[in-house]
């Protein structure tokens, strides 16, 4: 069964908008090569960074919602290290809908 993940994804702030749609359509490429699917992605802009991050002082943010078997996730990440229009990527498993609790 593939498992829901929220990957925080950033790309070099030196791309126009035509550019990060084709660096966003890449990372879809790779997550449909290891039997994934894309869920959604949502752009959360331009960031500077706390400190600067091998000569970069900011990135495009972009938060990418996908379902992959969990074996895969090690493959993903090999694969998006050779991308390079990824400067930075995590992942983190999304399980069942979060509840919230009365204070």
């Amino acid at each position: 069964m593939k498992t829901l993940y929220e990957g925080l994804f950033i790309f070099p702030e030196t791309l126009d908008e035509a550019q990060l749609d084709q660096a966003i359509e890449a990372v879809k490429v790779e997550l449909e090569k290891l039997g994934g699917a894309l869920e959604s992605s949502t752009r959360l802009g331009k960031r500077s960074f706390a400190r600067p991050l091998r000569k970069k002082k900011g990135g495009i943010y972009v938060v990418i919602m996908f379902r992959l078997e969990g074996g895969q996730i090690d493959a993903l990440k090999r694969r998006l290290k050779l991308a390079t229009n990824v400067f930075r990527a995590q992942f983190m498993e999304k399980s069942g809908a979060v509840t919230a609790q009365e204070a």
